[in-house]
């Protein structure tokens, strides 16, 4: 570590002695930086594997860790910043990086001497009186040795690290395809009277988007701030398929060849088929759900298959009212895919007299945000604070979280969309919770955000479904910042098994659909006016609005992952989209154009950790409603309630199984009832639809 010492000075990703440098950082620091930490990591595990160190914890387990922790802290910086502030620049450090690191840890996790003597520390007499959080790490450790190919002949070995190298340029370059194809589309016009139906936020963040180019008119994109507004509200048809067409045909064929995913996605699937293959497994989709809470895949399949049975009547009614609504109100015979948002949004304005625009008004970001923590500190007795700290971005915000007075952890929010930052929202680690001799290492947290940005001069307001994001991320901060576990790799969202690791994100969810929740963090934009009781009584009676449709979509989503990992062969005759077709055949009532090339901009499996585990949206979904439900029958504000989801839930990351803290927190094994009865498909809701 001492050379480590001497370069943090020259150097800012290698100082770890506080927060990320960010205002430091530039894209010539990241390869020297991570060669001195790869050479760092390479000399400690070069030690512990020697034959006259003792397979201990301390010996083995600790050093190896620490070493891991600091290459894994610097390339998670670089990662970030490649996600949210992407330069060409930043783009080729990165790929060349890539493949050292992937190298490294899988060499790291094959070694049959490494392996041996993980073995040997769980197999030691005092391994049962060691601590249950020492118990779940070795026990994981074991199992990624198997994973990672540690009992392969050497020839496999060889094999098995050509394809982890590949995949990772492969999904890197599929995210990279996607964002490129997003920031290319640009749709400038200066014809005002197209853009009738339009809020006029919406109109004014496009004006001022084409001024900040230096060209008058109107400037519309591919980022959801930006496209979505248009399909739910512009009147002209044209303009809705113009865009819907574009986003269709993303890192597809139809555009840039440089940025087709087509060919990479079938490369993906032959690897992942190889992969599982050496492993000894029938297909990809079993290796992805050894870690996870799932047993098999027909144990998924038969989960889907029934929700999806379950979700179909509600789902062939909602598609029936959006086609007698347009053509009794609105004159139209025939719904086009493009048509569908437009349409739904002039339903649910009718029948429930309440808009997302509307809403949207009542909901400034910074009364939102005080809102959000108000409700964080009466569940869970914390305190957030804003602070200062270097960012990469004007628009990126600090916060610390502080119990009992004590700064117990820190996030970073980034919430505004921009061009070089992927789409969509997420939260990551920055910094696990560590005892270090200089004290405890707090946990930091990025939670980043597509949100509309402020115009006008005025604050950013977000729709209802923004604020449901935003707790939904934050959730998953909550999981990762309010952890009591010491070991970094089964503390907070470390650990825990992948269709599990929703459960916070989700459960979170729920609180801002009560009425004691968002009566405090609402104010008109012009007026100040908290959002009235008799609108959010609209809100609640549209809640369930095309839950039907919705669960539908998610299904076909998460059934087309598992059969394209377990049933399909990627050397076969089937296609990708045909297979996708199959899925839609049994599941779905909608069915996109043929030209819409859905998985070519499916990022979450072929670019995120979500590759045979889509799945776990629906699945945790269970487990959130469930674990709600507890809320709902103590009170959802109740801080005893909140204590005990923090002490069984939160508090415990991965150091147990998922299951085993359901069951602390709930006394009992999840029920699929609060689920249904939380999207309006219970008992008593089948009985309104048969009837």
């Amino acid at each position: 570590m001492q050379a480590l010492d001497n370069l943090t000075t020259q150097n800012p990703l290698l100082d770890f002695s506080g927060l990320p440098r960010f205002g430091d950082i530039k894209v010539e620091h990241i390869t020297p930086a991570i060669e001195a930490l790869l050479k760092n990591a390479e000399s400690v595990f070069a030690l512990v594997v020697g034959a006259e160190v003792p397979a201990t914890w301390d010996a083995v387990v600790k050093p190896l860790d620490d070493a891991n922790e600091l290459l894994g802290r610097a390339w998670g910086i670089v990662g970030h910043l490649h996600s949210v502030a992407d330069t060409p620049e930043l783009r080729e450090a990165y790929n060349e990086n890539l493949p050292k690191l992937t190298e490294f840890w899988t060499r790291v996790g094959q070694d049959e001497r490494l392996y041996a003597k993980y073995k040997a520390i769980a197999g030691a007499a005092d391994f049962q009186t060691c601590s249950p959080e020492r118990k779940r790490v070795l026990e994981n450790a074991l199992r990624d040795f198997r994973l990672g190919g540690a009992e392969l002949s050497d020839a496999a070995k060889e094999r098995f690290s050509e394809i982890q190298e590949k995949m990772a340029a492969l999904t890197a370059k599929f995210s990279e395809n996607v964002l490129d194809a997003t920031n290319d589309f640009v749709y400038l016009t200066t014809d005002l009277d197209s853009l009738k139906g339009l809020p006029e936020d919406a109109i004014l963040a496009a004006k001022e988007a084409a001024e900040r180019d230096g060209k008058s008119g109107y400037k519309f994109t591919l980022q959801f701030p930006s496209y979505f507004p248009v399909l739910q509200y512009a009147d002209s048809q044209a303009l809705r398929k113009t865009l819907y067409d574009a986003s269709a045909k993303r890192a597809s064929e139809f555009g840039k060849p440089e940025w087709d995913n087509g060919p990479l996605i079938l490369e993906i699937l032959k690897l992942r088929e190889e992969e599982s293959k050496l492993l000894g497994y029938r297909h990809f989709a079993d290796v992805s759900l050894v870690p996870k809470m799932a047993e098999s895949p027909e144990e998924v399949t038969q989960f889907l298959r029934d929700l999806a049975k379950r979700a179909r009547p509600y789902a062939e009614r909602d598609l029936q009212e959006i086609r007698d609504f347009a053509k009794n109100k609105l004159g139209m015979t025939h719904v086009e895919p493009w048509d569908m948002t437009y349409v739904s949004e002039k339903l649910r304005q009718d029948r429930y007299a309440v808009s997302d625009n509307e809403l949207r008004q009542y909901f400034p970001e910074p009364t939102v945000l005080n809102g959000l923590f108000e409700l964080t500190q009466t569940l869970f007795e914390v305190e957030i604070r804003q602070e200062d700290a270097p960012k990469w971005h004007e628009d990126v915000r600090f916060f610390t979280v502080y119990k009992n007075g004590a700064a117990m952890a820190h996030f970073y929010l980034d919430p505004y969309s921009r061009d070089q930052k992927r789409g969509g929202a997420w939260m990551d680690d920055a910094r696990g919770r560590k005892p270090t001799p200089e004290g405890l290492q707090t946990p930091v947290a990025y939670l980043t955000c597509n949100f509309p940005r402020p115009v006008g001069g005025k604050p950013a307001t977000l729709t209802h479904d923004d604020v449901l994001t935003l707790f939904h991320e934050f959730g998953h901060g909550l999981h990762h910042m309010l952890t009591k576990i010491n070991e970094p790799s089964v503390a907070g969202i470390s650990g825990v098994e992948w269709d599990a690791v929703e459960l916070p994100s989700q459960f979170m969810e729920n609180f801002g659909w009560e009425w004691g929740v968002l009566s405090r963090m609402t104010a008109h934009a012009e007026t100040g006016e908290a959002l009235p009781v008799a609108l959010f009584e609209k809100m609640v009676a549209a809640k369930n609005f095309q839950s039907g449709l919705q669960m539908l979509r998610q299904i076909e989503f998460s059934l087309f992952d598992m059969r394209l990992h377990s049933d399909f062969q990627a050397n076969g005759t089937q296609t990708v989209l045909e297979l996708l077709e199959t899925v839609r055949e049994e599941v779905s009532v909608i069915r996109p154009p043929a030209y819409h090339r859905f998985p070519n901009s499916f990022t979450h499996i072929f670019a995120g950790g979500y590759s045979a585990g889509y799945y776990s949206y629906k699945w945790a979904e269970v487990l959130s409603a469930d674990a709600y439900a507890q809320f709902e029958e103590t009170g959802v504000l109740n801080p005893t309630t909140g204590k005990q989801f923090l002490d069984e839930i939160l508090s415990v990351g991965g150091s147990r199984p998922a299951a085993q803290s359901f069951k602390a927190f709930r006394g009992r094994a999840p029920s699929l009832d609060a689920l249904l009865r939380h999207s309006g498909m219970d008992e008593a809701s089948e009985s309104a639809v048969s009837a």
